[in-house]
């Protein structure tokens, strides 16, 4: 059964999406790559695993009511169960937000919690990640991977047998060297771990409940991956992370859309240019001399005049384009 997290955003402006050359409508986790939303490749990865023994599969992200329900509505045509846990007036962070839906992730029976970012694209063998955790008898199981600037943020580290031996700065006494790591957003809990985070109030699941576990000595355990994974929280990252997928270096074997190319509906005029590393959507419309590409983006239905050039560019559903676009997100209201 899958749990997907909803948060309110409209309070906060640091919240607020990031992903348009000027001020978007739509929230990151909605964001598209290859027609699809960030939402919805967290569900596909998911189903793409196929069910591995977990009670709740929760996936954090904010997004609004109005939005996120019509397209997701109860999950029955992913093949799979969603419920959402709205937060008011206040946004209770990493930790606060687990905190505040336990009642939807704890069904009793002690089976373990799949928590995955809901920004990310990835590529993770789950089967691993929960061997791992069964394996340690961890009550908390971080998936890691090397990133060069790991010790900016935060690095970690694990050792030989697979236990967290570094958190932020901490280090446990004796432990073997190891190389830094950085925390993917994806992390297997078991429900008492739950009970570390505090009950009031925003909480980092890190600097609580993880900090907490990590001091106890025992139960933290880590999965390392260099897997295919990339986290799409800014403009320049959105726009790389689309490019990763469109020049293929990502497989992402669970896609439901073609990953490159053209739809079969969508119109191409004559004398256009559609490189290779280019996707173009249901319906939309490329105009007369038009150039679209490399690493551009076109959504459904979206109208490109002709003799507008497009590189590096993202134009998001049903968008009129009339002016050459670089290294830009057209979103709702741009174009």
């Amino acid at each position: 059964m899958v749990r997907r997290h909803e948060r309110s955003a409209r309070d906060d402006p640091r919240r607020r999406p990031r992903h348009a050359s000027r001020r978007s409508q739509r929230p990151a986790p909605e964001a598209d790559v290859a027609g699809v939303r960030h939402a919805f490749w967290c569900a596909g990865w998911r189903c793409g695993c196929a069910r591995k023994g977990c009670a709740r599969w929760w996936s954090t992200c904010i997004t609004s009511a109005t939005r996120s329900r019509p397209r997701l509505g109860d999950g029955s045509k992913l093949g799979m169960a969603i419920a959402y846990s709205r937060e008011d007036g206040e946004i209770l962070g990493t930790g606060g937000a687990l905190r505040h839906a336990r009642h939807l992730l704890d069904d009793g029976s002690g089976a373990p919690i799949v928590v995955v970012n809901g920004k990310i694209l990835l590529e993770l063998e789950l089967d691993r990640v929960l061997a791992t955790h069964r394996a340690a008898k961890a009550e908390a199981t971080m998936v890691l991977r090397p990133d060069p600037e790991a010790e900016r943020w935060g690095s970690l580290r694990v050792d030989g047998s697979g236990q967290v031996v570094g958190l932020l700065g901490a280090h446990r006494p004796g432990a073997e060297a190891a190389e830094p790591l950085m925390f993917t957003g994806v992390h297997v809990l078991e429900p008492r771990f739950l009970d570390r985070i505090p009950p009031q109030g925003p909480q980092c699941v890190i600097r609580t409940a993880y900090t907490e576990l990590f001091h106890s000595g025992t139960g933290l355990a880590g999965v390392v991956t260099r897997d295919y994974w990339w986290e799409h929280s800014t403009v320049q990252r959105y726009l790389q992370g689309v490019a990763n997928v469109l020049e293929g270096r990502v497989r992402l074997p669970y896609a439901e859309r073609h990953l490159r190319g053209v739809a079969a509906s969508a119109t191409i005029g004559a004398g256009a240019h559609v490189d290779p590393a280019a996707w173009i959507g249901e319906g939309a419309v490329i105009g007369a001399g038009a150039h679209v590409g490399p690493r551009v983006q076109i959504g459904d239905r979206a109208v490109i005049a002709p003799g507008v050039r497009l590189r590096d560019a993202i134009v998001w559903d049903g968008l009129d384009v009339t002016r050459d676009v670089e290294c830009a997100v057209l979103s709702e209201g741009t174009g």
